[in-house]
């Protein structure tokens, strides 16, 4: 084999990077099973109902107060917070763990509107409009559909004029629409990122471990997945409010009294927490000025100088800027997990009566960096904004901004300018005068409660054009400048989609799913071992090594692990078996047609490497395209499937073969078979082509029987493709209710909607979907909806339930497990993407199989040979719906599954189709029929086996895994079944009819030796 050490590297760097991957779960652990253990002794001083909310809160708390100490180190190396381990790690999905994922559309109509100054222009506000209709059912996005929409609308209207007011675009009215699209889709864009990120900051406050946010940029799309989540309606909240920009007056470290302040709340802290007194040394004592007594005695007036006190309950986790080292407005510094205990403190009466009434505490938004290293510390500081007289509310608010750009100043120094509208710029003049005149005081920009910037007034400001400087890089100020143009470029979030999965049910995934896992694997490497010897033992160090590297790229990508995932996982053990029993039937091929072991082993690889790449190739394309057109938990299937493939090929062809020559070049002997798995199916020889009418009749009738089965019982459409709320009720054993009550009660409480309830296989458990308020935009529609839910469910089982504790997924008693929301619009979306998702996958399998076969009857055979098997799903799915005992909906995991069923189908196809290609090519001067029917002959052994092993895992993930899981693998069984029949008689058979002139050619000598004997007594 060339290229051996090659191999050995990159397998010896493979698994010492994969090692290190695995051995950062240890301080993990270690790390939680404090969290844990604090956890616990808190909650066991509460009362019995108040158990499970104390321990989740202070578990949280405490690995919150981690996130920025150092837990691991690597001595030279790297160090590790708890956070930086958590990154390195598979983090679980929420039908793993239980949690919150939503669906978010940014609200691109208000943007819009604002770029264009709120235009009231009628076709303006018409194709808004429009736009908003149309995407619910495009793929195009909003500016796009936008700018049609007013070119209808409009009938030939420019665009320029509605947006050249907007000085801060840059355009004129003579601007053409293409340059005005142009220039609002680069704003729309930026609004989007920027949304995004902002929103992923938002999701770092509410001390979520391993949120899971990405950004779908060519929809506007945001994904937020966030397991253990305590609040839904916190979340949710968080999630869908705009950016509040804010300017604000400061104090200063300098004014009277505040450091004495912070002094005397030390003091106090100690006397009352700690019981103690602090005592300050003298430093020095200055005279200043003769004051009067009113008896008329002089009294001379000291300034005292003590020594700074660093012990203290305030001044342990806070450090005040007593020197004003940096700077005059920040008050001091906290590490990042000590911020909420100085705000508890701060926040105390009696503390805050020590401090000005018109004083808050804000916190920067950002660590302070050091500016000689450029590197970022772990200390925040902390701003005190002076609020005005009887007032909450910011003297001045970002609605006043017009634009923010970042450039470089007079002086080259980089620059955040702003512009401020007439009201803004009055009110801006006012607060910077003041400022300027007071010592050029600071002024705090704050974005959601952070201090964004502290710029210090030089000069007053009254034009309503500022700059803002400071030791920004071009990025920072870009940033800065960005966060700014939110006041006034308001890009709102809308919910499509959300879903709620209780702790409790992610449990018993996470149970089922690693059951499945370890009875297929066992099942597996029993086979192996039993059929193929000593290969099988190869075989399963391979599957060893496999699994390994699979879990451990899938940690390095930062891979979220769902239940398709794992399903994922499961179909890529059997086809890392698949490529192993496509190489050992070759050599077994070889072996019997006389050649000598390691000459057979050697034959056997290299003629087997162009059927593995083949199947392994269409199988990826398929996975790429489920990745592109998936949405969360299935981009995530499409992602394991890919690392999956990548990682069996590897380990079958590559690393098995280094340890099969290994073992044999050092005197080993290896065998491929024992006296019982010998001749299976060695010497088959069925005339396949004289049967084709008959396949053809069989596989006719189904398809007819299926197509109509599609027009009279339909399918099982899940929420996915309707829309809708779903949930999952769970009631107490002593409550006995059918789904017809539980449905005709639902009936009485979702007025006007549509409501469909069905029995799950986990017991006293019901699905229940309901079109109640799907489209409603207001916020509170979700918690409506759940009360409509809990008054119809009250009135089933005739008695009380606490609203509260039926909401919780993880409650007691009768309770939600789960729940979800897909929006009319994204339920359309879905279904396109899954269209479009099917045809790319036939088109790209098309493209491949021509290329690589170079005749279009071969991708044609093979198309039709998955449409064939898709059409066998589908019927079958419409037939049994409601017939099984499980769920048959045709929802997302359904689409995986088919695109799952279309890759792997072909692998059979390609199997057969590379032998025809072989025999095409070698010296025989038989019919066509008589060579396709050697090719399935010689091939039969793989293209069963190859079935069988697959067929393993996925009926043990069938039977063993979780319930939302078992509608995908009966999907795959039927395919896996459908794909090895339709690889014979569909795609085989279409070959033969469409190729009048397939031909086998007669070529040179040296080709008459290099297909094995066993092919060659094929009559």
């Amino acid at each position: 084999m060339q290229g051996k050490g090659v191999v050995r590297f990159f397998l010896i760097l493979m698994t010492l990077v994969t090692l290190a991957q695995f051995l950062l779960v240890i301080p993990t652990r270690r790390v939680e099973k404090s969290a844990d253990a604090y956890a616990s002794a808190a909650a066991s001083a509460v009362p019995e109902e108040q158990k499970n909310f104390v321990f989740k809160e202070k578990r949280t708390a405490y690995l919150d107060s981690l996130s920025s100490e150092t837990v691991f180190k690597v001595p030279l190396l790297k160090s590790y917070t708890y956070q930086d381990l958590k990154r390195q790690q598979i983090a679980l999905g929420l039908d793993l763990k239980g949690g919150m994922s939503v669906l978010l559309q940014v609200d691109l109509k208000e943007f819009v509107k604002a770029l264009a100054n709120n235009s009231s222009d009628p076709d303006f506000v018409k194709a808004l409009d429009a736009a908003v209709e149309d995407q619910k059912s495009s793929q195009s996005d909003f500016i796009t559909l936008f700018a049609d929409n007013f070119r209808q609308i409009g009938n030939g209207k420019p665009l320029a004029p509605i947006f050249a007011r907007n000085e801060a675009l840059g355009l004129n009215f003579g601007s053409d629409d293409g340059e005005v699209v142009r220039t609002i889709r680069a704003r729309a864009d930026e609004t989007v990122d920027l949304t995004f990120k902002r929103l992923k900051e938002r999701i770092d406050k509410l001390g979520v471990v391993q949120p899971n946010v990405s950004l779908d940029a060519s929809r506007d799309l945001i994904v937020v997945e966030l397991p253990g989540i305590d609040n839904p309606e916190r979340a949710r909240r968080l999630m869908q409010a705009a950016a509040k920009l804010e300017f604000w007056n400061v104090y200063r470290v300098s004014d009277p009294g505040i450091m004495e302040a912070f002094s005397s709340a030390n003091e106090r802290l100690a006397q009352t927490l700690e019981g103690q007194d602090l005592t300050q040394q003298i430093l020095r004592i200055d005279t200043l000025a003769p004051l009067y007594t009113s008896e008329g005695d002089t009294i001379v007036q000291l300034d005292t100088i003590y020594s700074p006190v660093t012990g203290g309950p305030l001044f342990d986790v806070f450090t005040p800027n007593s020197s004003g080292s940096l700077g005059l407005a920040p008050m001091g510094t906290a590490k990042k997990n000590q911020r909420i205990r100085v705000d508890s403190l701060l926040n105390r009466p009696d503390i805050k009566g020590l401090f000005p009434s018109d004083i808050a505490f804000y916190w920067a938004k950002d660590p302070i960096k050091n500016i000689e290293t450029n590197k970022v510390g772990t200390d925040y500081e902390l701003y005190a904004i002076r609020k005005e007289r009887g007032s909450d509310v910011a003297p001045l608010t970002g609605e006043s901004v017009i634009d923010a750009s970042a450039n470089p100043d007079q002086n080259q120094n980089i620059a955040v300018s702003l512009k401020m509208n007439p009201d803004g710029a009055r009110k801006w003049g006012d607060m910077t005068t003041k400022a300027a005149q007071d010592n050029n005081r600071e002024i705090a920009i704050l974005l959601d409660g952070e201090v964004v910037s502290a710029p210090r007034v030089i000069n007053p400001i009254t034009s309503g054009d500022s700059q803002i400087t400071g030791s920004f890089s071009l990025e920072e100020a870009k940033d800065l400048a960005n966060i700014l143009q939110v006041g006034k470029l308001p890009a709102e979030t809308r919910i499509l989609q959300e879903s709620l999965v209780g702790p409790s049910l992610g449990q018993e995934n996470i149970d089922k799913s690693i059951r499945s896992l370890v009875i297929g694997f066992l099942l597996v490497v029993l086979f192996m071992v039993v059929y193929y010897m000593g290969g099988g033992v190869v075989a399963i160090l391979g599957l060893f090594t496999n699994l390994f590297f699979i879990f451990g790229s899938l940690a390095s990508l930062g891979t979220v692990l769902t239940l398709p995932g794992i399903a994922g996982i499961v179909l890529t053990m059997g086809m890392a078996v698949d490529s192993n029993v496509i190489i050992f039937e070759r050599i077994r091929e070889e072996l019997r047609a006389g050649k000598a072991l390691l000459t057979a082993i050697a034959d056997g690889f290299k003629n087997s490497y162009s059927a593995i790449i083949d199947a392994n190739v269409t199988t990826i394309l398929v996975a790429s395209i489920l990745t592109y057109f998936g949405i969360g938990p299935i981009k995530g299937f499409g992602v394991v499937l890919i690392v999956g493939v990548l990682c069996s090929v590897f380990t079958a062809v590559l690393v098995g073969r280094v340890i099969i020559e290994w073992w044999t070049r050092r005197g080993g002997n290896i065998a491929f078979w024992n006296k019982l798995s010998e001749n299976p199916l060695a010497n088959i020889n069925i005339d396949w082509m004289g049967k084709r009418k008959i396949g053809y009749f069989i596989s006719g009738a189904l398809t007819v029987f299926g197509i109509a089965s599609f027009m009279i019982r339909g399918f099982d459409m899940g929420v996915d493709f309707t829309g809708g709320f779903s949930y999952n009720v769970t009631f107490e054993k002593s409550q006995s209710v059918d789904a017809e009550t539980l449905r005709r009660a639902l009936d009485a409480s979702f007025v006007d909607a549509s409501t469909v309830v069905k029995a799950v296989d986990t017991e006293n458990t019901f699905n229940i979907v309901t079109s109640y308020l799907v489209d409603d935009q207001e916020e509170d529609a979700a918690d409506r909806a759940m009360a409509k839910l809990h008054e119809g469910v009250q009135a089933a089982v005739k008695s009380d339930i606490v609203f509260e504790q039926f909401k919780q997924t993880d409650g007691l008693g009768t309770h939600v497990t789960s729940s979800s929301k897909v929006a009319s619009n994204i339920a359309d979306d879905i279904k396109r993407s899954a269209f479009f998702a099917g045809i790319f996958g036939l088109l790209a399998i098309f493209l491949y199989l021509l290329i690589r076969f170079s005749k279009w009857q071969f991708s044609m055979g093979a198309v039709a040979a998955l449409l064939h098997d898709v059409i066998m799903v589908l019927g079958l799915y419409s037939l049994l719906h409601g017939l099984v005992p499980f769920t048959l909906e045709v929802d997302q995991a359904f689409v995986a599954a088919v695109l799952t069923v279309i890759g792997y189908s072909v692998n059979d196809t390609v199997i057969v189709f590379d032998r025809i290609r072989e025999f095409m090519g070698l010296y025989t001067k038989k019919s066509k029929s008589e060579v396709l029917n050697m090719a399935i002959n010689s091939t039969l052994s793989r293209t069963l086996l190859t079935s069988f092993t697959t067929l393993i895992t996925v009926l043990v993930l069938f039977l063993f895994g979780g319930a939302s899981i078992k509608g995908f693998a009966f999907a795959l069984i039927i395919g896996i079944i459908a794909g090895t029949y339709s690889s014979i008689f569909i795609a085989s058979a279409l070959v033969h009819d469409l190729s009048p002139e397939l031909k086998a050619k007669e070529v040179e000598g040296e080709k008459k030796t290099s297909f094995s004997k066993a092919a060659a007594k094929v009559k």
